[in-house]
């Protein structure tokens, strides 16, 4: 390629954290006008390469060159001075600002007023790209899908023409995803680069020109996207070959240790996000949750985790009624219960403190006297950086530091050391490598084997029809069924998602449609009290 052809080229970059080397003389190359992706499992330097560009970090060693121009970045500003534009994985937004000002706050050489006009201006430019946004919108009522969308918005509002999106589809319904991929194949023919960080294979081979892979910090290779497949990338990314498929634990009937009883829940603006809903989940059983974002499974969880009130009905742990206890008083009352939320920094941990910090806030109740027990800390932690297989530079370093899958690890670590008998997790695997993705999988299904209940909220239909043993599919904050995950299928699921099928009728009909997966309106009315009698596999 001639000079100046390329967008951004990286030569012999390396960065170190102490004792950790996250790029080891990278080379790297996007040419302009082409969609690249970057792979890596968790911790290979992905994110760290990125953010030298974005001005967050600066190189060790190394050269950058931008439209064939050896350049300095030395700050977030001269990286927008420059065209670079980043959308970080955590989000970097002012809570208590609107979706505009946030936007109005990024913008180099504005001045010092506010435009009245600002609303406006930012919901037509956000209409430009096909986004639908409330300008006005406070980010701290916003869904984490609607962050993720303002956060794409503040880069492009910028005029970014190189785009670096880490994640970016992780928090986006697969409608958001398919809107957002019509934004980057736009900008591709306008002249954009963009430089797209996931984990997600198939998005992988929908969206990219060509294919990067980073392995333990060190550049493996780069390849046409039509020249390979997805066991090709996942093999370039772990270094051996991996067994894609997914195991489904033994399904083992016991009695009920979760029901939900005519459960009604109010969402962020007062307005109705669960209503009258009925489900249980036996001890030794995974039940999936399905639904497009934004149909109740934010506020279910939360709800049973004792973090939002409830309007009517019961949440029964083991013949206890927690329904509206505050986590404080559940965990007083002895109930052993994991909750796993999908804002893993937000709501799961808490960024500034250490991976030990992290999980000594989990049981510094339990001690006896005032001083915490940090020895034991210490050695808890250390057991998940190993079984996790978490890439830090020390136990003491601050979760923020972390990429979001060994943020993620962190968490999963800390909630299921605590020897749970139900487990509440929303979207597990998100953000994580294909190698840590099935190390989930399968640390879920030896909870299973222990006779933990497990109620996992996903967003990957393969992956919940592989691993769930059923699942409950919600639409607008109502159930419409619950199928055997091993004989339902993609377009079923897809027809309850958007409520063309509803399973929960007297008939079992809906549209005309009749479902063989769907247990039977009289195991359903029945309810869980006969659990130990009933065979679901009927």
């Amino acid at each position: 390629m001639a000079d100046g052809e390329y967008a951004i080229e990286l030569r012999g970059i390396s960065k170190t954290f102490g004792s950790i080397k996250a790029n080891r003389n990278i080379n790297l190359n996007l040419k302009k006008g082409e969609i690249l992706a970057l792979l890596g499992e968790n911790g290979s330097g992905k994110t760290t390469l990125m953010n030298m560009l974005s001005g967050i970090y600066a190189p060790d060693s190394g050269s950058i060159f931008v439209d064939g121009k050896k350049v300095s970045i030395s700050s977030p500003e001269d990286s927008v001075r420059l065209g670079i534009g980043m959308v970080h994985q955590h989000f970097k937004l002012v809570e208590a600002f609107s979706c505009a000002d946030n936007i109005w706050a990024g913008v180099l050489n504005k001045g010092i007023l506010l435009k009245k006009d600002r609303y406006k201006e930012v919901e037509d430019f956000a209409a430009k790209f096909g986004f639908t946004v409330d300008a006005k919108k406070q980010v701290s009522l916003m869904s984490v899908s609607e962050k993720q969308t303002l956060e794409i918005l503040k880069v492009l509002y910028n005029g970014a023409r190189v785009i670096i999106l880490d994640e970016p589809t992780a928090v986006l319904t697969i409608q958001e995803t398919r809107k957002l991929f019509d934004v980057l194949r736009k900008m591709k023919e306008q002249g954009h680069s963009i430089i797209i960080i996931t984990h997600k294979l198939n998005e992988v081979m929908e969206i990219s020109d060509r294919v990067a892979v980073l392995r333990k910090g060190e550049y493996i290779d780069t390849v046409k996207t039509s020249e390979t497949d997805e066991k090709k990338l996942t093999e370039l990314m772990v270094g051996h070959k991996v067994d894609l498929n997914i195991e489904r634990g033994e399904l083992r009937k016991t009695t009920p240790l979760l029901e939900i009883r005519d459960l009604t829940i109010r969402g962020d603006e007062g307005s109705i996000a669960v209503e009258g809903l009925n489900f249980y989940i036996r001890g030794g059983e995974m039940l999936g949750v399905a639904g497009i974002a934004g149909s109740g499974q934010k506020e279910l969880c939360e709800a049973i985790a004792g973090l939002r009130p409830v309007e009517k009905g019961s949440i029964v742990h083991k013949g206890k009624n927690i329904a509206g206890l505050s986590p404080k008083t559940i965990f007083a009352q002895g109930i052993a219960f994991s909750f796993i939320p999908e804002d893993r920094l937000g709501m799961g941990l808490a960024p500034s403190l250490s991976i030990v910090d992290n999980v000594i806030l989990k049981k510094y109740k339990k001690g006896k006297g005032p001083f915490v027990d940090r020895k034991t800390g210490r050695k808890e932690a250390a057991a998940i950086v190993k079984d996790y297989e978490v890439v830090t530079p020390s136990i003491d370093t601050p979760v923020r530091r972390l990429s979001g899958g060994n943020v993620q690890k962190v968490l999963l670590g800390r909630e299921i050391n605590s020897s749970p008998n139900v487990i509440v997790t929303a979207y597990a695997v998100r953000g994580l490598d294909i190698h840590s993705s099935y190390m989930v999988y399968d640390i879920l299904n030896e909870q299973k084997k222990k006779g933990v209940g497990i109620l996992f909220v996903g967003e990957d239909l393969d992956v919940m029809m592989a691993l769930c043993d059923k699942i409950m599919v919600m639409c607008h904050g109502r159930l419409m069924g619950v199928v055997h995950a091993a004989k339902t299928n993609k377009e079923e699921l897809g027809l309850m998602m958007t409520g063309a099928l509803d399973l929960t009728s007297k008939s079992g009909k809906t549209a005309g449609i009749a479902s063989d997966s769907a247990l039977t309106m009289e195991e359903w009315e029945r309810g869980p009290e006969p659990a130990e009698e009933v065979d679901d596999d009927e």
